[in-house]
């Protein structure tokens, strides 16, 4: 922190003291005392990080702006200690502060996530190395010690692990050195290695429309300016090439930049061309790092020493000191939205980051978001199309198979035309991708005899059989049982019926029809890490995989050249249901499917399976006519003051005792807001209505974009008696509705 900042604070404090925010689900911070020990060492500043006690605990929190409290001397405590590490910049504090108010979460609670990694303030852990001793004398010399010292000569020290790499000896050679005093050990700081990816590195030639695309946003990186770009373009068509030229700008102006993926831990194929085009890999950000990776990339981004960041919605927490460029690929992905905790939405908070930094953002994707496109009609967002395959690649053929005419033998799901066209692609040495969005074997377990389903005992929910891992499992808490041999209600044998195909279903029909071919089934419970991710890629690659079967996790950029049929199962799921996004979400999703097959230069085709060839989505994605689907679906929402055109709160009341939860809604329900352009619908149990042990009910709170939609509920529940153990969640802007 700077001097002048320190003076700022200084100057307006009484006996030297500051406010702190911690790091825990509270709406203010604390104040507390320099010691005059501390204040004679250090300059304290706004986003200073400081360890701080809190009744019998050390925790960290951040010297933030705000009213100082006055409290007598002898009651303030003293802050223990400051950390040495870069201040959080006042941008992130005002974005913490931004998110906190939009979303209607605790301050606290938001700084939680930006310090979502407490050890990385702890000073570095120190490693033991060894050296030569400068005062060596004789000693007894074999082959094995020369190598030691060879390769100590070469490097002034390194781990007992890397002496034994370089030099094949054993531990006890290393040991025996040290004894004699030829070696010395010294404590070093683990290095993270971070390097930096070369900007200067040339990319692939791009076409015209590529080159003004990359130019444009090359442009506002250089310039340092908040804009909002909307990059849209046909799957294949080079947007990721497009805006890896705005990373390149930004290293070259020795910034920061972030791209966040909707499944980074999927994201093996982008992780590779990135490598390839860069000399080195970013630093990445999800759930799967290990904690000390995660401590060492959150402290490598904090110090700027890690350049390019790519990871999942959470990345947009990290704290960054110089960022410079944005880019959210697959823009419209739900993923992006946080359903737990903080309830946000990554996409649209990244928006606002740009703008408190004053630096670009790019939203990409093949079918942006309604709400992109709004923002574009009003002139907020600029608008960039890149409406061809690279390299001269066609589009694929888009064909409808009706299922109502073209039967599946009976208990089967693959009709004979997608099953003719499987038959040619093979001998035609080419590959396929089979779409069905459900995992598991079967959607659901009933019993033939007495009608029993088997539903997850914590949720409202039917439990989704795995036959490959010979279980019952709910989707949402975990729960799951062995495959049961008997039905518990009646207690019958051989009645147990799986109802409806999920991926492993459909992998066992391919297997009967087609037993030399090979298949892999791809979904989130076997693809769990970029390197199982990597390891399937490469067998596809390399030609070891005729056949992929996969849920949505395979529809988002990948590239196999010779994958030239796609069959879509079952187009219709996610076409029905009270979801206003449904239908958008579902083109969306079988057009980025649809966008797997052809990318090379071998015409692709797509089949899709539907019992209702009418339907607005199935013909949009047939005809090719994205912009009427668009138009259509934006007027319908208009028509209904929907989001982008209207406000919606979704209101979660959910605790284990289930009166209470009652209690909580009918005090709520007498005092909701129902005038002056809000509308309030409900109560009414969730679709989900028990989740996890926790029974849930809904408002849904409706109002025009005028309204001060968060100041209508805060006033709302400021007025009503909630019991404890009652917990309510505000979800604005809500994605999910169940």
């Amino acid at each position: 922190m700077t001097s002048s900042n320190s003076t700022l604070i200084n100057s307006s404090l009484e006996l030297n003291r500051i406010n702190v925010l911690l790091p825990l689900p509270l709406g203010q911070s604390y104040t507390y005392a320099v010691p005059n020990n501390l204040s004679a060492q250090f300059s304290i500043g706004f986003g200073d990080f400081v360890s701080v006690p809190l009744g019998s605990r050390e925790i960290f929190g951040v010297v933030w702006e705000g009213q100082i409290s006055d409290i007598a001397p002898d009651k303030i405590k003293n802050i223990i200690s400051k950390v040495d590490i870069p201040p959080m910049p006042e941008s992130t504090r005002r974005f913490a502060e931004w998110v906190s108010k939009y979303n209607m979460a605790s301050l606290g609670s938001v700084l939680k996530m930006l310090m979502s990694v407490p050890d990385a303030l702890e000073p570095p852990k120190l490693i033991t190395a060894y050296s030569l001793d400068p005062r060596i004398s004789e000693f007894k010399t074999t082959p094995s010690r020369l190598k030691v010292i060879e390769v100590l000569e070469k490097n002034q020290s390194l781990t007992a692990k890397s002496i034994v790499k370089l030099s094949g000896v054993s531990n006890s050679v290393i040991k025996g050195l040290l004894k004699i005093g030829v070696l010395r050990e010294v404590n070093l700081t683990r290095s993270s290695n971070f390097a930096t990816p070369d900007g200067e590195a040339p990319g692939p030639a791009l076409n015209m429309e590529q080159n003004l695309t990359a130019e444009k946003i090359r442009a506002d990186v250089k310039k340092g300016r908040f804009t909002v770009n909307v990059l849209e373009g046909v799957p294949g068509s080079g947007k990721t090439e497009v805006y890896l030229e705005a990373i390149c700008e930004a290293l070259s102006e020795g910034k920061q930049a972030l791209i966040l993926l909707p499944e980074i831990a999927l994201g093996a194929q982008w992780l590779k061309r990135f490598r390839d085009r860069f000399g080195c890999a970013p630093a990445e950000w999800h759930s799967d790092l290990t904690l000390s990776m995660r401590r060492m990339t959150w402290r490598a981004v904090a110090t700027g020493e890690a350049k390019v960041i790519v990871g999942a919605r959470s990345a947009l927490f990290l704290p960054y000191q110089s960022l410079g460029v944005i880019i959210i690929d697959e823009e419209h992905d739900q993923s992006f939205k946080q359903e737990d905790g903080v309830i946000y939405n990554a996409r649209d908070m990244a928006v606002v980051l740009a703008n408190l930094n004053k630096i670009p953002i790019n939203l990409v994707s093949a079918t942006p978001s309604l709400e992109s496109l709004h923002n574009v009609s009003l002139g907020r967002y600029e608008h960039m199309i890149l409406p061809d395959r690279y390299g001269g690649a066609q589009l694929p053929d888009m064909v409808i198979v009706n299922m109502r005419e073209d039967k599946p033998d009976p208990g089967k799901w693959l009709s004979p035309k997608l099953l003719d066209a499987l038959r040619k692609t093979f001998a035609s040495n080419e590959q396929a991708l089979l779409f069905l969005n459900r995992r598991g074997y079967a959607p659901l377990t009933l019993c033939q005899n007495c009608g029993y389903r088997f539903q997850c005992s914590q949720c409202t929910t039917w439990l989704v059989e795995h036959r490959f891992r010979d279980c019952l499992q709910c989707h949402h808490c975990g729960y799951q049982i062995p495959i049961p041999k008997k039905c518990p209600s009646c207690e019958k044998e051989d009645g147990l019926f799986a109802c409806g195909p999920g991926v492993e279903r459909i992998a066992e029909e391919f297997a009967e029809l087609f037993p030399g071919v090979r298949a892999e089934i791809a979904v989130s419970d076997n693809l769990h890490t970029p390197g199982q991710a990597q390891d399937l890629i490469n067998r596809i690659e390399n030609r070891e995989v005729d056949l992929i079967i996969g849920t949505q996790i395979v529809a988002k950029g990948y590239h196999f050249p010779y994958l030239t049929l796609v069959g879509v199962v079952d187009a219709d799921i996610g076409l029905t249901g009270g979801d206003i996004r449904a239908l958008e979400r579902t083109y969306q999703l079988l057009y980025q499917v649809s966008g797997r097959a052809g990318r090379g230069y071998r015409q692709g085709r797509v089949l899709v399976q539907t019992f209702d060839p009418q339907n607005a989505v199935i013909q949009a994605l047939i005809n090719g006519d994205h912009q009427n689907f668009i138009q259509t679906m934006t007027r319908d929402r208009e028509l209904h003051l929907m989001p982008p055109f209207g406000r919606l709160v979704g209101v979660i009341i959910s605790g284990k005792d289930e009166h209470a939860v009652d209690q909580g809604v009918f005090n709520l329900a007498q005092t909701a807001p129902r005038d002056n352009g809000v509308i309030t619908l409900g109560p009414a149990p969730a679709p989900l209505a028990l989740l996890r042990g926790r029974h849930r009910r809904r408002f849904l709170v409706k109002a025009n974009k005028k309204v001060n939609i968060q100041a209508r509920i805060n006033s709302w529940l400021k007025s009503t008696v909630i019991p404890r153990k009652v917990r309510v969640q505000l979800d604005i802007d809500p994605y999910s509705f169940m």
